[in-house]
């Protein structure tokens, strides 16, 4: 199945964030996607389906976990290379110029990394969220410099709004040994 639609709710609480996971569940018809915790005491939820069963879900958990959300969105319309990137799934077989944006939550990074891979043509390599990177998260890309560029300014658009971003960088020509580490 191929989803279009995907939200997320990203609490400050375990405890919450399993109540949230379970009312967002019974509230609509979707499909969990991720539901886990994340440093530091974190717990993410990520939904998928329809638009307004997701919606629906997305709304629900922000209610449900009041104060404890640190982050959240619904998100029409996901790049085919978001679920895969966010799994490590990803299918990049070379790495040319390299892009780097690190945010403060991984719903912001979902989001710069949405914006990213819909700029420019680029490949997402892989979005990592917060598991031991004490709550932030980040995305790598890869194109030519040009695209990379653009890309990367399109991810901090994005988000510059609503959640800062920690940095960001473009490497023309990443070293090889780098390169092996990131494939």
């Amino acid at each position: 199945m191929s989803l279009k639609t995907i939200g997320c709710v990203e609490l400050n609480s375990i405890a919450i964030g399993i109540l949230t996971a379970d009312t967002m569940i019974k509230a609509a018809a979707i499909e969990l996607l991720i539901a886990r915790t994340t440093c530091p005491g974190r717990y993410l939820i990520m939904v998928g389906g329809d638009t307004g069963s997701v919606t629906t879900a997305v709304d629900v958990g922000r209610r449900t976990g009041g104060e404890m959300v640190i982050d959240w969105f619904t998100l029409a319309s996901i790049h085919p290379a978001i679920l895969p990137a966010l799994a490590g799934t990803g299918t990049v077989l070379q790495i040319q110029a390299l892009g780097v944006i690190e945010t403060y939550s991984t719903a912001s990074c979902i989001l710069a990394a949405d914006a990213a891979a819909k700029a420019g043509q680029v490949e997402l390599i892989e979005i990592r969220s917060a598991a031991g990177l004490a709550g932030k998260a980040f995305v790598t890309l890869t194109g030519d410099v040009a695209s990379v560029e653009a890309s990367v300014q399109a991810g901090i658009e994005r988000i510059r709004e609503t959640s800062p971003v920690v940095s960001h960088v473009v490497i023309p020509s990443p070293a090889g040994e780098l390169k092996q580490t990131l494939l």
